[in-house]
Order: structure tokens, then C-alpha cells, then sequence
């Protein structure tokens, strides 16, 4: 497997979308500093899981994309995608079957992080896990960066051991001990909360125990007490029966006296509105007479006002024509003084003007010179360019050759070791060639992986499940307790409202002896079967007053009436019955608004008025016998008004009989959704139940699944692992035969080609250093021609430029100058033109004839005879209003003695709505405990007394206190925490054996974990102690370890370069560390060979010689891996076989150049 190419779009200083291919082995990624070449390395970092922005130099994920620079925008997210070429199936297991495989990372301001596998969004753990073992991964040996071989080499042998860890392929087994860690921590907190809820439950089942016979005893009391308080009851509501028909009585003699003081007070009304009749026609001569007489004074004033106007007006405009000419002289003199100052002005601009025409033209000359004289040096800028690209070329290639001779000798001999090494190395292995069958642990994992996911996935939906269900449940709990809040409210205000309409419709002694007498059955009252439109309830009830009580009966019945039921009381009967039809009825009359027709006989004479201020002003327009009414109820007649006030024996009866039908419809509603709802939770109660089963068997089912994954999974992981290493490290040594021998052959004839191209470039510099000293000459001979005629120019466009200044100026003072003269002539037109039309006005006004004086002497008889006709209506009016003032004081007496017994009934009227009111109180609670008023009432004896009754209820309660807090669910609690427990039993069993289970595949791990690490670093460090000789031509090197214990000793590293005994790497210079540094990795990579690997400048400490070895030594290693490296250093640049430069030309912004170096030289050659 190797890498094929990187996508990179809005990561870091890469805004535009790019694609970096990466067709050989050897690529070189080279460019300035800061121009974003590390960034390649940062992408390929992070799209592989890293999650450090600190390792990505940022502060947050987000920093990693583009933030915009002086020509660009930010961009809203980052996207980077590796793609691999996995022809060689180099990734095994389910990938092997994909000859490409994508791996794409995005990223969003919001620090949403995406990944894809193969277009498949997928997991961060999914990307780290394809990687384990390869030697791939975002902090391992495969990618090296700026600083990280000193951190390398400055390690600790904790962090030194993560390396080979890596190239063991035993990250795979630490990540899965750590998820079995995991599991188990989770399991064994588990247990211990589970421990503790069956601790609790064992406290819990006593305690409910004894609550449980508490319960029994409660049930017992409380019974009893339900009785006791329901004869309890009844008594209190048969003392106040006795109260309400004490009040009846009172009611009735009180009414028969506010009878009579009405009649007193509608005769002297009548008396009244006569008076007001009379006095209305005196009104209106009175008004007349002073209209009449304010109209001729008004007609006075008028004529006044207009000669005093006049006078006025002559003045001003004698005044106004002075200023006027005032004005125009000054003007005139302005004019004059402009017209001198301009012509100073233009004679002055007329003298720069040709001054202006020389100084340009001498400037002109001068800029030509100057331009002459720079051409001149950058031809000769042009001719040094090219000389020193041209000596430097020839430099470079003296310089390249001979450091390709050096590498070419280098590598023959490295060759010719190599091929000996690998034919050593194919014997032994053919010797002890590892077979082992995976395919039938490869099916059993695959078939418990699925089982799993299925498994997982129908835990996590039946637990979504409860979980819905269990707040539906709570959420329609809370809804039906609010209903049943509401409905109590709502019958708690019917049983209000029935109690006050029944006793404003009440029957009285005298309805009862009618209906006795005359042998009719209870029949509807008036009231009971009017229907109104809104708002006129209040109007309709002013209307009819106590005619709301009457019953309804037949016409036979009412021919049936006599002077025996005048003798019984008040008494109302009506008979609906239509009289004359709708239309002859006013447009706005009352009984438009009312149902049946048949009371239009009170109502049809009866309009409606839109407000009180209405009803008042059109009192006029009534016709005899009718009237307005308003929403309010307020009644207007021609001469009278009536408003019987809030507290009248009728108010509110048909507003109340709409509230009772509208709550009487709701409670009937809302008794349904109680009904449904009820049966609704019943339902999800236990639906939850059957889902809480179901969710715990299959988490059951789950956990075993997980186990025995666990155990097929290690097994597996080790058996793949030496499988695959010994297959790939076969296929590696063929390979590398076959290349190493075509190799030495091109070295060979490179090396001829090499020494003859090192002779041509020598003669080439000799003659470049002659040429150089003959264009220096030239160079200081052009400077100084180019800075005199720079000077000469400078001054002749200083002086142009403060000419040009001082002749703007004047220019300037001319344009104003003319416009302040245009500015004062049209002045003086202006003024003149005023003048004209003052005196025009002041002719007209002289011609112009004055108001008669004679007119105005007429006018003031007038008013002397219209002041007489006042003061007559006035006498009349004061005798009328004091007449109405008696009859005022009459009618007042009269209402004042009413409104005292309507008070009195009032009061007695309260007191037995009261005292039903509180009947109906005590019959509702009496329901409420499940009793009804007439079965319990007959049963208690007549001679009981309130106080026994009272005694017996408290000393209940106090052994109903004396029991102490009761929980009434007590015995059912009991049972459903004993089963609770049994269920908690069986899973505690459970969650030892998965712990039991998961602690055996933990040593299974370590055990082959110690072996896997203990081989891996016995053969990296003799691949170490190889190859360390071979880049510093000598000395020794080894790794040991720290410790004894293989899961957890540190790594460390022990160098001595030739002729130094230094004993630890630490000591050594920093060339010497980077080297040892690389052979360290190199050593690793030559035992688990990663994908490939990217290098940062890791040559930037190393000298010439340093780096060559250093290059021969990538270039060997490139023959099995891929290297992409960064770099600065020309050796290295001339290694790679392409080339991938990084620009950039736009601030800020990123480009990639690529050249294929072995492509380019043969088109060079062709």
C-alpha cells in the first residue's frame, strides 16, 4: 500500500481546492520559508485522527482553516482526503478486496469535525483502527516533523517504548486492553451501584412491611370517619333548610310594601314630564332670541375690525417701499466694486500663462534624459541576471556531480552488502515459513460482529423506546391531573351559579297555592327558555324585570285566572303568543335580539341604543310609548330615565343562565377527555412494561455477544499479525534482489556520465570569473549618470508645480469674483421689481371706498331690541323651573323610600341565596365523599345534635393521628420491590460472570503482547546495531531495557559514534543525535515497513557530509517504502525523483508546482 495522492481545500494557507500526486517513492516537497510546506504534513496528520490542535501549531480544531488574508475571504470549512493505492491488498481484512481506498476528514467553524471512509461517513476510531499495526497513525514514526527527532532522541524510555510498540503492531492489542479496561471498570461500577440499590431495596422491603399493616388499620378508620362526616352533613344542612324558609317569608311582606311606594313615585313622575314638556318649548324661544342677538353683534365687530385693518395696511407699505430703496442704492454700489477687482485678476492670470508653457516644456526634456539614462542601466541589470544565472548553473553543476560521485560510490558498495544480506536472509526464512489458517476465526468474527452491532442497536432503540414511552406516560399523567384540577373548578362554580339562579327563579307561597289550585304540574319559567343575543342580557332584564319569574302556560290557563289567586301573593303567568308580526317592529328594536318572537309585545317598542351618551341625545326622535335601552341595561324615555342599578333583585339571570348552559357543555367535554385519557395511560403503562422486558433481555443478550467477540478477537489479531509479516517480508526480499541488481548496473554507467559532466563545469567558472569583473566596471558608470539626471529633473518640476499653484489661485479668485458679480446685479432686478409693486399696492389701497359709518349705526338699534326679546324668555324659563323643582323633590322622596325596602329585600334576599348557596356547598361535599343528600339526610335521628356528631368525628381523627404518616400503597409497593429484587439477584450473577469473562482476555492479551514486544525489539535492535555502523562509517549501537516487566519497561538508547566511548546518546553533538535519530527509525521501518513516510526538515541540523549520508540512506530505504520529504538542502533535492514546489505568490495563499526529475532529464536528453 501506498500513498497516491492528497486533496487539500480550505486547510490552512491552502484555500483553492488542490491535488498533490505522488507518482514515485522519492518526492520532494521544497519552497521559502513560511509558504505552507509543512502544511502538507499537518494535512495528512490530521485527517488520520489527530486531536490536538496544539500539534497542529493552533489553539483550536478551527484554526486549521483558511481565516481569510488581505485578498481573500475566510472560508466556512476545511477538507483534506488521502488517497491510497491498495492494489497489493497491503490492507488486510475486509479492505483487501479495494484496490483504492479514501480517507476524507472535514471540519466546519463550528467545530464539527466529519470523517468518510471510501464516501462513507464513519468514526474517528474507525480511521485509527484501519491504521493499527501499519506503523501509520498521526503521532507515529511514519511522520516525522520539525523538531521531532531531537524530541526522539530527549525522550523518555516511557516514550520511546510507544515506537516500538508501533513497529511490533501491538497498538492494536493496547487499544482493545484498554476498551476491555474500560468494560470492566463500567462493569465493576456497575456492580457496585447494583450492590448498593439491593442494599437499599432490602431496608426499603422491611420498612414497607410494617407500613403495609398500618395501611389495613387506616382503611378501617378512615371508613368510619366517611360516615360520621356525611351524617355530620346532613345535619348542618337541615338547619340551614329551616334558615332559608325563615327568610322566604320576610322576603314576601317586604315586597308587597316597595309595591306601593312605586306607584307614588310613577305619578309624580308623570307629573314631571309634563313640566319638562313645557319648559323645552320656553327653552327653545330662549335659544332663538339669543342667537338672533349675538348675530347682529357678531355683524358689528365685523365691520370694525375691517377699518381699523385699513388704516394699518397704508403704513406698512409706505414703510416697506423706503427700505426697498434703501437696499437698491447699496446694491448698485457692490455691483461697481466686483466689476474693478475682476478685471485686476485676469490681467494677472495673462502674464503667468506663457511662464507656465516654458517651464513645461523644459521639464519635458529633462524627464527624456532621465529615461535614457535608466534604460540604459537596466539593460545592463538584464546582461548581470542572465551572466549570474548563467555562472551559478555552472556551479551548481560542479557541485552536483561531485557530490553524485561521491553517492554513486557509496552505493555500490551498499549494493553489493545488500545482495549478500537478503540472500542470507531468504534462506533462513525458507527454512521456517510460518502457515497458519485464519479463514475459519476471520467467519466466526465477522458473524459475532454482526450479531453485536444488531444487538447494540435494538438496546439503544428499545431503550429509546422506554424512554419515549416513560415521559408520554408522565406528560399525559400531568395532563389528566390538570383536567381533573379544572373540571372540580368548573363544578364548583355550576353549583354557584345553579344555587343563584335557582333562588333569583325561586318559587314563592303564592306560585306553589296556583299551581295547587289550579292542578298543574312545575312548569318552566319565562327565564328558562329566553334566548338572547349579546350583549343585550343585561337590556333585556331592564325590560322585563320580574317578568323573568312568570311561568308559561297556555291561553286556557290564563282564562281560568281569579280574585282567589290575587289573595295567595305575587303571582306572574305569561302566554307566548305572537302578536303583529317582526317587520312592523323599528330596525334597532330590543326584540330583534330575543327568541321567541312572542315577547315582542313588550319588547318591540323598545330600541336599541349604541351607548348611554346616544340614548340621551335622541331622546327627541321617540315616538309616544317607546323608548331606548343600552348594553348596560340603562332605560330613556322622552321625559324619563331609569337605571335600577347593579343590586336589583333581577340582575345577571339571563347572563347566568348563559354561563350555566356554557358550563354544563365544558364539564360534559372535559369528563370525556378525563374518561379517554385515563384509558390512554392505562395502555402506556403497559406498553412501557413490555418494553423495559424486552430491553433487558436484549441487553442480556448483548453483553454475552461482546464476550465471546472479545475472546474470537484476540485470538485472531495474533495469528493474522505473524501471518502477515512473514508473507510481506517474502515478497520484500524478491523485490529487492531484483532491484538492487538493476541498480549497481545504472550506478555503474552514472558514474562515467558523472565525471566527464564534472570537467565541463570547471572550465565553464573560469571564464564566468573574468566576465564578472568587466560588468561591475560598467555598473558604477551607469549609477552616477542616473542620479545627476534624476536631480536636474527634480528641480524643474518643483519650480513647474509652484507655478501651476499660483496661477490655480488666481484663477480661482476670478470664477468668484464673477459670480459675486452676477450675484449682485440680479440683487439690484429684485429690488427694483419690489419697488414697482409697492407702489402699485399703496394706489390701489387709496382708491379703494371706506365702510359706511351710517351701516353700523343700524346694527347697534338692532341689537338694543334683540337684548329686550332675551331677558323676556329668560323670566319665563326661571318660573317653569321652579315648578319642576317641587315635583324633583317629590319624586325623589318617593324614590329615596323605595330604594330603603329595595335595600331591606336586598339584604333578606342575600342572606337565602346564602343559606342555599352553603346547602348546595354541603350537598357537593356530601358527593364528594360518595354520598347523596336524600339517603342520608332521613337517616339520622330528628333530635340529633351537631356537637355529638363533631365530638365522635375528632376523637377519630385523633386515632387516625395517632397512627403516624400512612402510605396507603404500601402492600403494593411491597410486592413490586420483592420482584424488583429477585430481577437485580439475577443480574448481579450476571455482571460477575462477564467480569470473570473479561479478566481471562485480559492475560490472554498480555501474554501475547509480552512475546509480540520481546521479538519486535530483539530484531530491532540488531537491524539497529547494523545500521548504525553503516551511517557513521563505524562505532556501535544498541536499545535496551529499562526494566523487567514487558508491558510496561522504557526503551532506551546507547550510541558510540567511531573514536568517542561516549556511553549514552545524550551526550552526543546534534549531528550526531539526528543521525542516530534516523537509524534508529530506519531500523524500525526495515522490520514493519509503514505505508509510507514524511520527513520535515529533518536534515536541517546536519552538515554536507551528513547529509549525503543521510540521502543514501532514504534513497536505500525507498527501494520498501515511500518516502515524501521536505527540505532545503540541495543533495537532498537532487535524490528525490520529483519535486513538488510550494509558492507563494498571493499573500497568504498556497500553491503547489510538481517536477518529475527522472521525466524531466530524459526530455532534456531527448
Amino acid at each position: 500500500m501506498r500513498l497516491k495522492s492528497i486533496k487539500l481545500a480550505g486547510f490552512k494557507s491552502f484555500v483553492d481546492p488542490t491535488v498533490a500526486h505522488f507518482p514515485t517513492n522519492l518526492s520532494a516537497v521544497v519552497g521559502p520559508n513560511g509558504c505552507g510546506k509543512s502544511n502538507v504534513i499537518d494535512a495528512v496528520r490530521w485527517v488520520m485522527g489527530e486531536s490536538s490542535a496544539k500539534n497542529l501549531r493552533g489553539e483550536s480544531m478551527t484554526d486549521v482553516i483558511f481565516n481569510g488574508s488581505t485578498g481573500r475571504k475566510p472560508v466556512s470549512l476545511a477538507s483534506i482526503e488521502l488517497v491510497f493505492d491498495n492494489s497489493d491488498g497491503g490492507l488486510g481484512g475486509e479492505y483487501a478486496a479495494f484496490s483504492e481506498i479514501s480517507i476524507k476528514r472535514l471540519v466546519t467553524r463550528d467545530a464539527r469535525s466529519d470523517y468518510f471512509l471510501n464516501g462513507t461517513r464513519c468514526r474517528r476510531k474507525d480511521i485509527t483502527d484501519i491504521f493499527l499495526g501499519t506503523g501509520l497513525g498521526p503521532r507515529s514514526y511514519a511522520i516525522i516533523e520539525q523538531g521531532m527527532i531531537s524530541r526522539l532522541i530527549e525522550a523518555r524510555p516511557e516514550e520511546l517504548r510507544v515506537y516500538i510498540e508501533e513497529a511490533a503492531g501491538i497498538s492494536r492489542y493496547k487499544e482493545r486492553r484498554r476498551d476491555t479496561e474500560t468494560r470492566m471498570r463500567h462493569t465493576r461500577e456497575n456492580l457496585e451501584r447494583l450492590s448498593d440499590i439491593r442494599e437499599e431495596l432490602d431496608r426499603q422491603l422491611q420498612h414497607l412491611e410494617r407500613q403495609a399493616q398500618s395501611a389495613e388499620k387506616y382503611r378501617e378508620y378512615k371508613q368510619e370517619e366517611l360516615q360520621i362526616k356525611a351524617d355530620l352533613l346532613a345535619l348542618r344542612w337541615r338547619v340551614l333548610q329551616q334558615q332559608a324558609q325563615s327568610y322566604e317569608a320576610i322576603m314576601q311582606q317586604q315586597t308587597l310594601e316597595l309595591e306601593s311606594v312605586q306607584t307614588t313615585w310613577q305619578h309624580a313622575e308623570s307629573q314631571l314630564e309634563i313640566q319638562r314638556l313645557e319648559r323645552r318649548e320656553h327653552a327653545d324661544r330662549h335659544q332663538r332670541a339669543q342667537q338672533e342677538y349675538y348675530r347682529i353683534g357678531s355683524e358689528i365687530s365685523r365691520l370694525e375690525q375691517q377699518m381699523q385693518h385699513l388704516r394699518e395696511r397704508e403704513i406698512q407699505l409706505n414703510h416697506d417701499l423706503q427700505e426697498a430703496e434703501t437696499s437698491r442704492q447699496q446694491a448698485l454700489e457692490h455691483v461697481q466694486g466686483d466689476s474693478e477687482e475682476l478685471e485686476v485678476l485676469l490681467g494677472r492670470i495673462v502674464e503667468l500663462e506663457p511662464e507656465l508653457v516654458q517651464l513645461q516644456t523644459s521639464l519635458e526634456e529633462r524627464q527624456q534624459a532621465l529615461m535614457q539614462a535608466e534604460r540604459a542601466m537596466a539593460e545592463w541589470q538584464q546582461g548581470w541576471e542572465a551572466f549570474n544565472s548563467s555562472a551559478s548553473q555552472h556551479r551548481q553543476q560542479a557541485e552536483v556531480q561531485q557530490s553524485r560521485l561521491q553517492q554513486l560510490e557509496q552505493s555500490l558498495k551498499r549494493a553489493r552488502e545488500r545482495w549478500q544480506r537478503l540472500q542470507l536472509e531468504q534462506a533462513d526464512m525458507a527454512q521456517h515459513a510460518p502457515e497458519e489458517d485464519v479463514e475459519l476465526l476471520e467467519a466466526q468474527m465477522q458473524e459475532l460482529h454482526q450479531q453485536q452491532d444488531i444487538s447494540t442497536d435494538k438496546v439503544e432503540d428499545l431503550q429509546q423506546q422506554v424512554r419515549g414511552q416513560r415521559d408520554a406516560n408522565h406528560a399525559l399523567g400531568q395532563r389528566l391531573d390538570q383536567r381533573r384540577q379544572s373540571l372540580q373548578q368548573l363544578k364548583g362554580r355550576l353549583a354557584s351559579l345553579l344555587a343563584l339562579q335557582q333562588a333569583a327563579l325561586g318559587e314563592n307561597q303564592a306560585t306553589l297555592a296556583w299551581q295547587r289550585r289550579v292542578g298543574e304540574s312545575p312548569v318552566a319559567l319565562l327565564a328558562e327558555k329566553i334566548q338572547v343575543n349579546s350583549p343585550w342580557e343585561k337590556a333585556v332584564e331592564a325590560v322585563l324585570g320580574p317578568m323573568l319569574q312568570a311561568m308559561l302556560v297556555d291561553g286556557k290557563v290564563l282564562e281560568s285566572f281569579s280574585a282567589e289567586d290575587m289573595q295567595q301573593g305575587q303571582l306572574s303567568l305569561v302566554h307566548l303568543e305572537p302578536v303583529g308580526s317582526p317587520e312592523s317592529w323599528p330596525e334597532d328594536a330590543l326584540a330583534h335580539q330575543v327568541m321567541p318572537s312572542g315577547l315582542g309585545i313588550w319588547l318591540g317598542s323598545v330600541r336599541c341604543a349604541a351607548s348611554v351618551d346616544d340614548a340621551i341625545r335622541q331622546r327627541d326622535m321617540l315616538a309616544p310609548g317607546t323608548c331606548w335601552v343600552t348594553t348596560e341595561g340603562l332605560m330613556v324615555g322622552q321625559s324619563w330615565v331609569q337605571w335600577r342599578g347593579q343590586a336589583h333583585d333581577d340582575a345577571g339571570i339571563l347572563q347566568r343562565q348563559h354561563e350555566i348552559a356554557a358550563l354544563q357543555q365544558t364539564i360534559a367535554e372535559l369528563q370525556e377527555e378525563i374518561d379517554q385519557g385515563e384509558e390512554e395511560l392505562q395502555e402506556g403503562r403497559e406498553h412501557l412494561a413490555e418494553q423495559e422486558q424486552a430491553r433487558e433481555d436484549a441487553a442480556r443478550q448483548a453483553a454475552e455477544t461482546s464476550r465471546q467477540r472479545g475472546l474470537r478477537m484476540a485470538d485472531l489479531s495474533a495469528k493474522q499479525v505473524r501471518l502477515e509479516q512473514s508473507m510481506a517480508r517474502r515478497q520484500r526480499i524478491q523485490g529487492e534482489m531484483s532491484e538492487v541488481q538493476l541498480h549497481q548496473q545504472g550506478d555503474e554507467q552514472a558514474y562515467e556520465d558523472s565525471r566527464h559532466a564534472l570537467d565541463l563545469a570547471l572550465e565553464h567558472m573560469a571564464a564566468d570569473a573574468q566576465q564578472r569583473e568587466i560588468l561591475l566596471a560598467q555598473r558604477d558608470g551607469l549609477r552616477q549618470g542616473v542620479e545627476l539626471a534624476r536631480q536636474v529633473q527634480r528641480e524643474a518640476r518643483d519650480a513647474l508645480q509652484s507655478l501651476t499653484l499660483q496661477l490655480q489661485q488666481y484663477r480661482s479668485r476670478e470664477q468668484a469674483a464673477r459670480r459675486a458679480a452676477e450675484r449682485a446685479e440680479e440683487n439690484v432686478r429684485q429690488l427694483q421689481d419690489r419697488c414697482e409693486h409697492l407702489r402699485q399696492l399703496l394706489m390701489e389701497l387709496e382708491q379703494s371706498p371706506a365702510p359706511r359709518e351710517e351701516a353700523l349705526q343700524q346694527w347697534l338699534q338692532e341689537r338694543v331690541r334683540a337684548e329686550e326679546q332675551v331677558a323676556v324668555a329668560a323670566d319665563t324659563l326661571a318660573k317653569l323651573d321652579a315648578g319642576m323643582q317641587k315635583l324633583e323633590q317629590q319624586r325623589t322622596e318617593a324614590g329615596r323610600l323605595a330604594q330603603g325596602l329595595r335595600d331591606q329585600l336586598t339584604t333578606q334576599r342575600l342572606a337565602w341565596q346564602d343559606a342555599c348557596t352553603r346547602q348546595q356547598t354541603l350537598v357537593d361535599q356530601l358527593q364528594e365523599l360518595g354520598w347523596i343528600m336524600a339517603d342520608v339526610e332521613p337517616g339520622v335521628a330528628a333530635d340529633a345534635e351537631e356537637s355529638l356528631w363533631q365530638e365522635r368525628l375528632d376523637k377519630l381523627g385523633q386515632r387516625i393521628q395517632r397512627l403516624g404518616a400512612i402510605n396507603l400503597a404500601a402492600i403494593d409497593e411491597y410486592q413490586q420491590h420483592k420482584e424488583r429484587k429477585t430481577y437485580l439477584d439475577a443480574q448481579n450473577a450476571d455482571l460477575e460472570q462477564a467480569l470473570e469473562t473479561l479478566e481471562n482476555a485480559i492475560r490472554k492479551i498480555d501474554r501475547e503482547t509480552r512475546t509480540l514486544f520481546k521479538d519486535t525489539f530483539d530484531r530491532v535492535n540488531q537491524g539497529f546495531q547494523a545500521l548504525f555502523p553503516k551511517v557513521f562509517g563505524g562505532g556501535h549501537a544498541y536499545i535496551e531495557l529499562t526494566g523487567d516487566d514487558l508491558l510496561e519497561a522504557g526503551v532506551a538508547i546507547m550510541a558510540r559514534p567511531p573514536g568517542k566511548r561516549n556511553s549514552t546518546i545524550h551526550l552526543l553533538s546534534g549531528g550526531e543525535k539526528a543521525l542516530t535519530a534516523l537509524s534508529l527509525v530506519f531500523s524500525i521501518f526495515s522490520l514493519n515497513p509503514a505505508p509510507f513516510c514524511m520527513l520535515d526538515e529533518v536534515d536541517a541540523p546536519l552538515d554536507d557530509a551528513n547529509v549525503g549520508r543521510f540521502a543514501r540512506l532514504v534513497e536505500e530505504m525507498s527501494e520498501q517504502v515511500q518516502f515524501i520529504y521536505i527540505t532545503h538542502n540541495k543533495l537532498a533535492m537532487e535524490m528525490a525523483h520529483q519535486l513538488m514546489g510550494v509558492t507563494m505568490h498571493e499573500p497568504g495563499v498556497s500553491r503547489l508546482v510538481s517536477v518529475n526529475v527522472e521525466e524531466a532529464a530524459r526530455l532534456a536528453a531527448e
